[in-house]
């Protein structure tokens, strides 16, 4: 599989409404639209989920830049590649950068499965035909607006609601939701927002019976949440910490969680993914996808790794309209009933709309082989 040339984008999107978390507010979102063309006429696409800020993070669409035009795309286009597993090994020696090497790997898994005239989700190894969607609620601005968007969104059909949390927005919005909700399939995403020292606070978190509670303490630790796990109930799943299959052993071994959230860009691209869904099979150990506010291109590659068999629990993959006044691919990803259908089209199954793209377009750059 030979690349032609490799084209960077610069994008800029308005979100339909604020979404809020424990470390701010986001209003719209840039981010970097990768587009690899081969020698055989095909384009494949990928999407770097940083943004402006260093706030999930320590890369962002600056530093992406950087490192794609300066020596990841040197990398890549140095020799032809046969399998997109090279991709992760030929950029092995730079640390971290994660969100970088993802853009472009996944770039290169839609091109090679393109090529090969198979869907994304079958050069995985995906074994769904649709996979199951839940909804992350943002901090609102009152108790009632909170219940509010969750009623809508249990009438939209969503299989699960996972609410932000941070201290002084915890114990009394999810007594408050489980008053009005009793029965439903629940989870709080604390954003590294505590510490050890909340240990006693959290334990009030078991009266909720909660499927998870994600990332409670920081983003780098994994040995601080084994310990606390052992004094919760409440399985901990953890988003931020993982960053390779490596990482995801570790915690596994020191009892730091039970379940283990996946977001390809935070771990280098759909290879990691792979093998970390692998070790949690082996481990018994469930998984989901996260969702760092894509756009179409970015949750089209999110369906077809949630389409492998290990991700039990519904994810963060929302439909297009829950977030764009319009998105970037044809036709936009749509959800019925709770499930998104799995494309069994070639590559990603969606096309990206290169008239939408060019209208969101800050600037670009080509870099040919």
């Amino acid at each position: 599989m030979e690349i032609k040339s490799i084209v960077l984008r610069h994008i800029k999107m308005d979100l339909l409404n604020p979404f809020t978390t424990s470390v701010g507010t986001e209003y719209d979102k840039d981010f970097i639209i990768v587009e690899v063309k081969g020698k055989n006429g095909l384009s494949g696409w990928g999407e770097s989920v940083s943004i402006i800020e260093p706030i999930y993070n320590e890369e962002t669409v600056k530093t992406n830049w950087h490192m794609m035009s300066d020596f990841l795309i040197p990398l890549l286009l140095k020799e032809p590649i046969q399998h997109p597993d090279e991709v992760s090994e030929r950029f092995k020696h730079i640390r971290g950068n994660y969100n970088a090497k993802a853009a472009l790997e996944c770039a290169v898994w839609d091109l090679y499965a393109r090529d090969r005239n198979i869907s994304l989700a079958k050069a995985l190894g995906g074994v769904k035909d649709k996979i199951e969607v839940g909804v992350s609620v943002g901090i609102q601005d009152s108790e009632y607006k909170m219940l509010q968007q969750i009623e809508g969104y249990l009438n939209d059909g969503y299989k699960r609601i996972k609410v932000k949390i941070k201290p002084d927005w915890d114990i009394h919005i999810l007594k408050a939701i489980r008053a009005q909700f009793p029965d439903i399939a629940l989870m709080a995403d604390a954003n590294c927002a505590y510490t050890l020292e909340d240990i006693e606070h959290l334990q009030q978190l078991d009266q909720f019976n909660l499927t998870m509670i994600e990332q409670p303490l920081a983003c780098d630790d994994i040995i601080d949440h084994s310990r606390l796990q052992a004094k919760l109930q409440t399985p901990i799943c953890l988003d931020e910490s993982i960053h390779t299959v490596e990482d995801a052993r570790k915690a596994l071994e020191l009892g730091s969680c039970k379940i283990i959230n996946l977001k390809i860009g935070r771990v280098g691209g759909l290879t990691q993914s792979k093998m970390i869904h692998d070790l949690c099979v082996k481990n018994d150990i469930p998984m989901w996808c996260g969702g760092m506010l894509e756009a179409g291109i970015g949750r089209a590659h999110n369906i077809a790794i949630t389409s492998l068999a290990n991700f039990i629990l519904p994810g963060d993959t929302a439909p297009s309209s829950h977030y764009w006044k319009e998105d970037i691919i044809q036709p936009e990803v749509v959800m019925n009933n709770g499930y998104i259908h799995v494309p069994d089209l070639p590559g990603i199954g969606f096309e990206p709309s290169i008239t939408k793209i060019d209208d969101q377009t800050l600037y670009s750059k080509t870099f040919n082989s």
